[in-house]
């Protein structure tokens, strides 16, 4: 089935919903641990923004000021062989067969897929593609003659951010939210509840308690792909 004539939407959010984990927080592990960030300065950082944003306080801004700065640092050669070993080592055991499963099954009925992410789209799209999902909503860092500059490029793609993106990119497929039969979204977090809001098949994935409870009070169901 074509872009053009799917009647379904199926849209996925990745960190601790496709993937048993969270793949910002863990590339930023990664690379403390290959030795290219300080480790007691940049850990502790990295929790308090994780922490943040389960709570649902994270300033997006703040943030990708301090999670893009490693991408500006270093060459897009040596970006490419850490993120290679990061796929092997970091987030391939964090694709359980479930969620694999899943994806392959709204595939198979011709929906239109897309990951959606707050996550960077460096760090990302690798993944998209490992699960086999042809299109990606991700925050984007700013690249200026193929170098990242440590800045974001556009509305980032987080919260409210997600449904303009969204719409962004439907609409430069031709299309609006509108037009599909169905929309399914998949997250576990409470700070996706505006687009789970939106769509016509909102499903909490392994949620957190705040999406827990929205869930179970607007009945919406939940699932876990652990």
């Amino acid at each position: 089935m074509t872009v053009a004539s799917a009647s379904r939407l199926t849209l996925f959010d990745l960190d601790n919903t496709l993937l048993a984990g969270d793949s910002d927080y863990e590339w930023g592990q990664f690379l403390v641990d290959r030795g290219v960030l300080e480790r007691d300065e940049y850990e502790a950082q990295n929790q308090a923004f994780y922490e943040q944003y389960k709570a649902g306080v994270l300033d997006i801004h703040e943030y990708l000021g301090f999670a893009l700065g490693p991408l500006a640092r270093h060459t897009p050669e040596d970006l490419a062989r850490w993120h290679a070993d990061f796929m092997d080592t970091r987030i391939r055991p964090m694709m359980a067969a479930p969620a694999r499963a899943l994806v392959r099954r709204h595939l198979e009925a011709g929906d239109l897929c897309a990951v959606i992410t707050a996550t960077n789209s460096f760090v990302t799209a690798p993944i998209a593609r490992e699960f086999g999902i042809p299109h990606l909503l991700a925050t984007e860092p700013e690249q200026v003659d193929g170098l990242f500059t440590g800045k974001v490029a556009g509305t980032p793609c987080f919260r409210e951010g997600k449904i303009v993106r969204l719409h962004q990119w439907l609409g430069g497929l031709g299309h609006a939210l509108a037009d599909f039969e169905a929309s399914t979204f998949y997250s576990d977090s409470l700070n996706d509840l505006p687009l789970l809001s939106i769509v016509t098949h909102p499903v909490a994935v392994d949620p957190d308690d705040t999406l827990a409870a929205e869930a179970a009070t607007r009945g919406w169901p939940a699932i876990s792909l652990r």
